[in-house]
């Protein structure tokens, strides 16, 4: 790789580091449920109703404008459905533009799944 940028790639995964965690730090997270943070599902209701993230709300696209169950003074945990899913970086641009502090979680539902850790559906969670 000609023109390799040293202070560029340190920016980017500085940046990376700051704004973006895993599905494993999340479970984590989620199993020592110590510090004040949310997490958010940003996928459909439909999908989100069959399986989330325990303790997740779901905030999906075409709500993020206004957006319900949301804290000035907490940290945002958004996932959507893949790796390569964008609408979790979607949302983040939307909710940073509103003060919401958050971080994207690498992987989405999927990786959540692929990796065993617990879900909870609607049925389960009324």
């Amino acid at each position: 790789m000609t023109n390799y940028d040293l202070q560029k790639a340190q920016e980017h995964f500085q940046a990376r580091v700051a704004f973006t965690t895993g599905v494993h730090e999340l479970e984590v997270l989620t199993q020592q449920a110590q510090g004040d943070f949310v997490v958010v599902d940003v996928r459909y209701p439909s999908d989100y109703a069959k399986g989330h993230v325990p303790g997740a709300i779901n905030l999906p696209k075409g709500k993020w404008q206004n957006p319900k169950g949301l804290r000035k003074d907490a940290t945002h945990y958004l996932y959507c459905y893949t790796q390569t899913c964008h609408l979790a970086a979607e949302a983040a641009l939307e909710l940073t533009r509103q003060g919401y502090k958050v971080i994207e979680v690498e992987g989405g539902f999927d990786g959540w799944q692929n990796n065993g850790y617990r879900s909870e559906s609607l049925s389960q969670a009324a």
